[in-house]
């Protein structure tokens, strides 16, 4: 006869808990729409018949140590191990976050012992030691009535999501890393193979000139800054060599490997790069290639939830507790049909004044999903921005190198005919050096300009999502 009393004592909280209210709170944002805000297909030069990049996108550049390289990375590398951690702790909050919602039952074994003092219970109970012993199960329910548990873990599951998107994100910066390092080192051994050539042509006009200043044609003045020009390119191949030991030094870092491993990657072989091209589906198309873009939308998402999560603490939990045992003072009565020990029921409690705390936590979780959508927002703006700057650097280094190019071939005509005139002794050694000089400042801005257009198109790969195909952890189970 006194069950209508629980549903009419749950009526009278849900009634007394308007005293804590959410009115007024509320986000201040929701994430923008990639399409309609931030660029059009024709700012990128976009094309139908361009893809978005393989998942060995580094192939393309035809280099068979630099594949392997990445491939022995991406095997596994302590940056990557962490990332995968990470991982693996996202999806065990989430288990436990699911484990929360969930009813559970325990058993457990007790023995219990009171002595009371005669002070405070005179009688045969006052002064006499009582041992009990109790056998039981426990049976625990905290009920969702408002969603929260729900709420809770699959907020954990989007962390996981993210989490997991961050670890793919992971791969591609180590991939790109090692890929433009690669570069590094190709340049600088370009840069070597130019100071020696230079060394080599300084060094054949050095002797040249020897030879006239004894025979009289020519002064000290000569021989000495084509002494001071074999020194100089000298010096500049030396200086390429540290380059190409420091960048052999940071690929065997990000291979997870020590010095050594770095002296057995050999000159690189000529790089192609890809001519650039920008799907016509982007931006909107973007989000769903950029892990960073990506993980962030996933934790828009779980920010979300815990949105949820602080509007159902304003309303009343119920839980339910139950223990069934057995409970004796003796060993021998444990198992009589007397020994049967039941306890439990519905608990109900409910906010009612609190000074502020469900309301400030409520206006935090807004805080923090307007923070989220800040994020993703500035990522996809990020992203955009990167493909954008990659698209244009990539076609104005090849602008600058075709024009590099000519006036590297006008250098080089022009020292040939210095080099003709003054084997003839129609020009001097002055005439040589002038024109020999704009020679080896167009060979190595040439070199650096490729490298600088190989690096844009990397720029480029990771900034349209490396390929890789975004992944979800295991779903746990919502049952």
């Amino acid at each position: 006869m006194r069950l209508p009393l629980i549903p009419l004592s749950m009526a009278i909280a849900v009634f007394v808990a308007g005293c804590a209210s959410t009115h007024g709170l509320a986000p201040a944002s929701q994430p923008r729409d990639a399409d309609t805000t931030l660029a059009t297909r024709q700012s990128f030069g976009a094309t139908s018949d361009a893809r978005f990049p393989q998942q060995d996108w580094w192939a393309a550049y035809g280099d068979p140590q630099l594949n392997a390289l990445i491939e022995e990375a991406l095997a596994g590398t302590p940056s990557l191990a962490a990332a995968d951690a990470r991982v693996r702790q996202a999806i065990a909050q989430a288990g436990l976050a699911d484990a929360a919602r969930k009813p559970t039952l325990g058993a457990s074994a007790q023995y219990l012992g009171l002595l009371v003092p005669k002070t405070i219970a005179p009688g045969d109970f006052g002064g006499e030691y009582q041992g009990v012993m109790l056998l039981g199960l426990d049976f625990k329910w905290s009920i969702d009535l408002w969603g929260a548990h729900a709420a809770e873990w699959r907020g954990a599951l989007d962390q996981a999501r993210a989490a997991e998107v961050d670890a793919q994100a992971a791969r591609l910066v180590l991939a790109s890393n090692i890929a433009r390092t690669y570069i590094a080192l190709a340049l600088a051994h370009d840069a070597a193979d130019t100071a020696e050539a230079e060394a080599a042509r300084a060094a054949n006009l050095a002797s040249l000139s020897e030879q006239r200043v004894k025979a009289g044609l020519d002064n000290q003045l000569q021989l000495r800054n084509a002494e001071a020009n074999v020194a100089g390119a000298k010096q500049q191949a030396q200086a390429a060599q540290q380059q190409a030991d420091l960048a052999r030094n940071a690929l065997a870092a990000l291979l997870g490997k020590g010095p050594d491993r770095g002296r057995a990657i050999t000159k690189p072989a000529l790089l192609q790069a890809p001519a650039p091209g920008v799907p016509d589906v982007l931006p909107s198309e973007l989000l769903g290639h950029r892990p960073d873009v990506v993980a962030a939308r996933w934790r828009v998402e779980a920010a979300g939830e815990r949105i949820h999560v602080a509007k159902a603490a304003f309303y009343p939990t119920v839980n339910l507790n139950a223990m069934a045992g057995l409970a004796s003072g003796h060993l021998s009565d444990l198992f009589s049909s007397d020994a049967a020990l039941v306890n439990g029921g519905p608990a109900l409690s409910l906010p009612i004044f609190d000074g502020g705390r469900l309301r400030n936590n409520l206006a935090k979780t807004d805080a923090e999903f307007d923070l989220a959508v800040a994020d993703y927002d500035q990522a996809l703006v990020g992203a955009v921005r990167e493909v954008a700057d990659a698209v244009q650097s990539a076609r104005a280094l090849e602008t600058q190198l075709a024009t590099l190019d000519q006036a590297r071939d006008a250098a080089q005509s022009a020292y040939s005919l210095a080099t003709a005139r003054y084997k003839a002794g129609l020009g001097t050694q002055l005439d040589v050096l002038a024109a020999q000089r704009p020679l080896l400042q167009f060979e190595q801005q040439i070199d650096a300009l490729r490298a600088q257009r190989l690096q844009a198109t990397i720029d480029l790969q990771r900034a349209l999502g490396g390929g890789l195909a975004i992944a979800h952890p295991v779903e746990l189970s919502s049952n």
